[in-house]
């Protein structure tokens, strides 16, 4: 099996079924699959087995090299049995989006449309936002297939946009929509949210580099947590995926003018460039909310190399200490 260099996790499985880099024995039943559904894709001719081998030899095969390859494709099956392929295609790795590609067996349209639609987009989802932090995914749709609208509004995804008349099908103009899903926002924390902040301020791995390595109550935390909430010096927030929180984002000010840093990601998160993605995105929140704040800065303990290099590759300015670094940014400056 061929592996995608982005990707750490190669195949993504959902009961009986599964994504796996695409293959190219499955070459001709797609070429098939795709001759038979000409009316909602964007291919003009009917494919032949020559164009298919070519396809697979000079285009399937480079994405397999790419660090950031165009396209990410994926025979998708059940049992074992080849059912369908897609994928995350047109990707834009600089503002992290891609559009959501996919085909079923032709035969199997009338009886499992929506089951299978939802099962793959549960599945694409962890790729596109678990595996490679996207901020959204998108599908573009000529008004053709009315069944489909209803399954990705079941999916979590929104109706961004209708473009008018914008393709021809059998000589008449169709309208064409395009639905979306954003991965990751910002929520602020709020008083139901004391208990998930307590478990996650007593965690053992979270509490890895903390400064304070006191042992902490419920109590004691929830005097803290209910204070915090309605101190107008601290911006407070959840980094949620899909609702679903998986870090923490925090700004004390020391001043009228300056905030501290902090945030953690949940464990089951790590290694996902997740932090990465949250402390850029919260700076960018934060300048929008409050603009009075001139600097940020963060104290990170410098055995916590994850966090060193985020402040790093943010362009904080760094003083290096014996047990800490102390980072610094102009928010002036962009």
């Amino acid at each position: 099996m061929r592996n995608y260099k982005p990707l750490n996790i190669q195949e993504f499985e959902s009961g009986d079924f599964k994504l796996i880099p695409i293959r190219n024995e499955d070459r001709y039943l797609i070429m098939k699959w795709r001759n038979e559904q000409m009316y909602h894709l964007r291919q003009n001719k009917k494919l032949n087995e020559e164009d298919q081998d070519s396809y697979f030899e000079n285009v399937v095969s480079v994405l397999f090299s790419k660090e950031e390859p165009a396209q990410i494709l994926f025979s998708f099956l059940k049992d074992g049995e080849l059912i369908g392929y897609g994928g995350l295609v047109h990707i834009n790795w600089i503002d992290k989006h891609a559009e959501i590609s996919f085909i079923m067996n032709t035969e199997l349209e009338s009886d499992h449309f929506e089951e299978y639609w939802l099962i793959y987009l549960g599945l694409i989802e962890k790729i596109a936002f678990q595996q490679l932090s996207f901020h959204k995914i998108f599908t573009y749709a000529f008004d053709l297939r009315p069944k489909l609208y209803d399954i990705l509004e079941i999916a979590g995804f929104s109706q961004e946009a209708k473009l008018i008349d914008h393709c021809i099908f059998q000589n008449e103009f169709k309208n064409v929509f395009i639905h979306s899903k954003f991965g990751f926002e910002f929520r602020k924390i709020e008083e139901n949210d004391l208990l998930l902040t307590f478990d996650w301020a007593t965690n053992n791995k979270l509490r890895q580099y903390s400064f304070n390595k006191t042992e902490i109550d419920f109590e004691t935390h929830k005097n803290w947590f209910y204070k915090t909430l309605t101190d107008n010096n601290v911006h407070y927030f959840f980094y949620a995926l899909n609702k679903m929180p998986v870090g923490l984002f925090r700004i004390n000010k020391m001043d009228n003018q300056t905030g501290l840093i902090s945030f953690l990601v949940n464990p089951k998160y790590h290694g996902n460039g997740i932090g990465y993605k949250m402390v850029s995105e919260g700076i960018d929140l934060i300048r929008k909310i409050d603009k009075d704040l001139r600097t940020l800065k963060a104290e990170v303990m410098n055995e916590n190399i994850a966090s060193l290099k985020i402040f790093q590759n943010l362009n904080f300015s760094k003083v290096h200490m014996s047990l800490i670094s102390e980072f610094s940014l102009n928010l002036e400056i962009k």
